[in-house]
Formats: C-alpha cells, sequence, structure tokens
C-alpha cells in the first residue's frame, strides 16, 4: 500500500484529487484544516498525530517535523540499509507529498499585521517539499494542484514516470526557492539597512511568454516582481488587441514612468525606447495633440501613454494613426468604442496612477547583475544656478524644467528642444553630444527657434552651443562641470543664450 502526505494550504482540487488516491488504494496522512476537509468530505485521513504518537507543538508550529515523517520520505527504496532502518523503527515509507506552502506572499499583500505575517512563514512545508523533491526517484511531490491530473495518471500506471518525477521535483525547488526568497526579501526591506545587501535574493514569476524577443530568432518571456506595490505596466490590464510583444512591453515601461513624472495632463509617444513627442497642456486630448504635433513622422508605429483617463475626444484624434500600443489610467466607454475598431491596437488600461516607490533599477549583464535606485529627482527653480550674464525668463525656466524632467528618459547622450511644454526636437542616443544636438535642430526645424535646450550632461565643448544658436535656442540646462565650462558659458553669453547648471546627470543607457 502506497502512503500519501496531504497538507495543503491551497485546497484547490485536493477533495477530488484525494478521493482518486483513496480509489487506488493509497492510504492517506494529513493534518490540520486538510484533514478536516477531507474528513467532512468522507475520505478516510489518518492525522499525522496519531501517525507519528506525537501531539502537535507550540500552536500547530510543529506537527510535521519528526523522525516518523523525514525518514519515510528520505529513504532510498533501492538502499538496503535504508529500508532496514526503516523497518527496525517500524516506519513506513511515504511514496507521495502533496504540500504547498502557509500563504505568505498573500498575507504580505494584504497588508496584514507583523505578527500574521510571521505567522505565515511556512517552517515544516518547505522542508517536506524539499525532501520529497532531492528523493523524486521513490517519491512524487506536488506542490501545484495543475498537477494532480499528470500525478493521478502516473499513480494509475502503476510505474514510476521518472520524467514527470523529476518535472515535479523541478518545481517543487523553484516552489521553495521562490517562496524564501519573497521572505527574504521581506525582511530586507523591513529591517536592511544597507540600500545594497551583501545577499540579494530575487524572484519573479513569469506572467506571460512572449512570441519572441527583441528579434523573431529570440525567446522571450515576461516575469513579475511578488511585490508591486505601484501602478505600473506591470500590473496592467489588457482589454484589447493583439498580444504583447518584448519591445511593446519594453516601450510601454519608458512611456508610461515618463507620464508619472508629470502632474499636468501629459501624452508621450514613445518609438524605439525613446521619445519622440512629449507635450503638458490643460487637457490630455491637447497633450496628444502637441505630442503627435512634435514628430508626426517618428510617431509611424509608436507607444501612446497618457497620464489621465482617455477620453472621446483623444480617441477621435488617434484614428487613423498607425499606434501599437495606448496605455493610460483607464479608457472611458465612448473612447474605448472608437478605439477598438482596429482590431490590432493593444490597450492597457493601469489604474489610478500612484506616485512612485523607492526601489532599485536592474540590468542583466553576462554572469552577473547591475543594480542601482531608480533615481527620481525633484528639480525647481530655486535649484538652478544662472552662470551667464543674461537669466533666463519666466517660460523658459517653465520648459526648461519640463525638458529636464523627460530628459530621463531619453538613451544618452541626449538633447532635447522644448517650447510651450512641449518637444520640438530630439537627439537620442548618440556617441558625441554636438551630433545629438544637430539631430534635435533637424526634428525641430523652425519650431527650434525661440525653444530651450535640455542636455542629460555637460557639454564637452563649445560646439554644441554653437550649434544650438543656429537652430534658435533662447536657453540651455545643463549639468555643469566640464573642464570646458568657462568656454562654454563664453559662448552662450557670445549668442545672448542664458544658460542654467543643475548639477545633476541623466544619463540613461
Amino acid at each position: 500500500m502506497k502512503t500519501a502526505l496531504i497538507s495543503v494550504s491551497n485546497k484547490e482540487g485536493i477533495v477530488d484529487f484525494a478521493r482518486e488516491l483513496t480509489k487506488l488504494g493509497v492510504r492517506i496522512l494529513s493534518t490540520g484544516g486538510t484533514a478536516k476537509l477531507l474528513k467532512d468530505n468522507k475520505i478516510a485521513v489518518t492525522q499525522i498525530a496519531d501517525y507519528t504518537k506525537s501531539e502537535e507543538m507550540m500552536d500547530g508550529r510543529v506537527k510535521t517535523l519528526h523522525p516518523k515523517m523525514f525518514a519515510g520520505i528520505l529513504a532510498v527504496r533501492k538502499n538496503k540499509n535504508h529500508m532496514a532502518e526503516l523497518r527496525k523503527n517500524g516506519i513506513e515509507p511515504i511514496d507521495i507529498v502533496v504540500v504547498n506552502l502557509y500563504p505568505f506572499e498573500e498575507t504580505v499583500a494584504k497588508k496584514a499585521s507583523f505578527e500574521d505575517i510571521i505567522e505565515n512563514i511556512d517552517i515544516g512545508g518547505p522542508s517536506l517539499v524539499r525532501a520529497a523533491a532531492k528523493n523524486f526517484e521513490d517519491v512524487l511531490v506536488i506542490v501545484d494542484p495543475a498537477d494532480y491530473q499528470n500525478a493521478l495518471g502516473s499513480l494509475k500506471n502503476k510505474k514510476i514516470n521518472i520524467k514527470l518525477n523529476q518535472n515535479l521535483a523541478l518545481k517543487a525547488f523553484g516552489h521553495t526557492a521562490r517562496y524564501d526568497a519573497i521572505i527574504s526579501q521581506y525582511f530586507n526591506d523591513k529591517f536592511g539597512k544597507e540600500e545594497f545587501p551583501e545577499i540579494l535574493n530575487l524572484t519573479f514569476k513569469k506572467k506571460q511568454a512572449l512570441r519572441y524577443g527583441e528579434n523573431p530568432h529570440q525567446e522571450a518571456a515576461f516575469y513579475e516582481d511578488p511585490f508591486v506595490d505601484e501602478c505600473c505596466i506591470t500590473n496592467a490590464k489588457q482589454l484589447h488587441g493583439k498580444e504583447l510583444s518584448y519591445n511593446n512591453i519594453l516601450d510601454m515601461e519608458n512611456a508610461f514612468e515618463l507620464i508619472k513624472a508629470f502632474d499636468e495632463p501629459t501624452a508621450a509617444i514613445i518609438k524605439h525606447n525613446n521619445p519622440c513627442g512629449a507635450a503638458t497642456r490643460k487637457t490630455i486630448n491637447e497633450a496628444y495633440k502637441a505630442a503627435l504635433d512634435a514628430d508626426p513622422l517618428s510617431a509611424f508605429g509608436s507607444i501612446v501613454a497618457l497620464n489621465r483617463n482617455c477620453d472621446k475626444k483623444t480617441a477621435e484624434a488617434m484614428k487613423g494613426k498607425f499606434i501599437e500600443v495606448i496605455i493610460c489610467p483607464k479608457f472611458e466607454k465612448d473612447a474605448l468604442e472608437i478605439l477598438k475598431q482596429k482590431t490590432s491596437i493593444r490597450l492597457m488600461e493601469t489604474g489610478s496612477i500612484t506616485k512612485p516607490c523607492p526601489g532599485h533599477m536592474m540590468t542583466k549583464v553576462t554572469g552577473g547583475l547591475l543594480a542601482q535606485t531608480r533615481g527620481y529627482i525633484k528639480l525647481s527653480e530655486k535649484d538652478l544656478k544662472v552662470v551667464t550674464k543674461r537669466k533666463p525668463n519666466k517660460d523658459e525656466i517653465s520648459d526648461m524644467l519640463f525638458a529636464f524632467k523627460l530628459g530621463k528618459h531619453v538613451k544618452s547622450n541626449s538633447i532635447v528642444f522644448a517650447k510651450n511644454s512641449t518637444t520640438v526636437g530630439i537627439g537620442a542616443g548618440q556617441t558625441s553630444r554636438v551630433d545629438a544636438v544637430k539631430i534635435a535642430a533637424s526634428k525641430a526645424k523652425e519650431k527650434g527657434e525661440g525653444a530651450i535646450m535640455s542636455s542629460d550632461a555637460f557639454f564637452p565643448f563649445r560646439d554644441g552651443i554653437d550649434e544650438a544658436a543656429k537652430a534658435g535656442i533662447t536657453a540651455i540646462i545643463q549639468t555643469g562641470g566640464s573642464v570646458k565650462d568657462e568656454e562654454v558659458i563664453k559662448a552662450a553669453d557670445e549668442y545672448n543664450i542664458a544658460m542654467v547648471f543643475t548639477g545633476i546627470r541623466l544619463f540613461w543607457h
């Protein structure tokens, strides 16, 4: 007779599974709420305390931690000494372990009390699962209700399906590793004194498989963090359209994080992970139109992000445009009806925008991981250091602060031309800063006249200022700190351009 240990927090499907096990002649050991549920459904169960002859202790904290349990699971069946020791100690082999763990992650997500969170740290469960997974050649370990049917199929064949056992063991070790990593993350957030701990344990759960990666010959998937506590693309809901691609998700991230930085109605249009247009206006419809007008050619096949609900007027303005994704807090009903007329467009709804939480940005490199703080910066007029003879006027200061916020989301080396809280030209991802200025100027054309220029870092030479003057730039916001600052300031003064230093670099690679 085979013996199964069943102790589950997630009780989905467990009654039917246990009933099928009893039909196959499997003896069931159980405890606590699982045992009660099975008994209530008239399924024969042996309480673990009756089997071990050891009562539960400390309000249930100690119940399965017993040699009879672990020896029964860990005994290698083909090892004669192991089996002799079982017989000597009156211990029966345990052939099936069905265990999933206390809902620690769910308890944290519900913002339960610290005491409740601590009580939902499972001790015996992970140990039982790891023991069963270690001995996968002899023991079937199940942590996911989705695997009940496959397990029953194997048991009915009365022959161990080693491939199934291996796969279930792999899933089991992943289950306990994720569980411990989540606990580690929680304790680090609550008690950690270092921004970057000596040991960094991360875990992510697959949200969806993707058709391919950045290019069709690459495979890809999208994973989510267990503790997503802010409005972001990861918890956005897709209301309509084709399946998201790898590039869609990357572009949505930059687009949505950009518009979250603005309190006023703001629209951003992203192409290849760089803004090609962004604007702030009194209404979201006006903001979208202005953002589109900034560079309509580049906006073909773009991602659009709005920090206000998408209304009917805005949806009508988008009709006839090739847009890959629209992401916003909410689509109003009439806007949704308009946009759904195009079958392929992806419509993503995030819910109300919340302020960004502290946290880290991470980049995987071969053999390692880079981590840094998210780098949110609030800059106001009082933080600007005027370094030229002419001071910027009120409108120039407003545009400089607008462009500075935006510049954080443009790949380095980056230059942003802006006027009336709208981008008029963007030079992104160049290996020389003067080339970025030239590209921004070529995008702006006549709209560069009277615009301001924002740079993500200092100007190493005066050539960037010379090009800006040709484009009609009247004020510049930049980091400062170059050995050639005096030369650069002198150039600005020659053209009567106002210039301010921020002391803040905005590199983004």
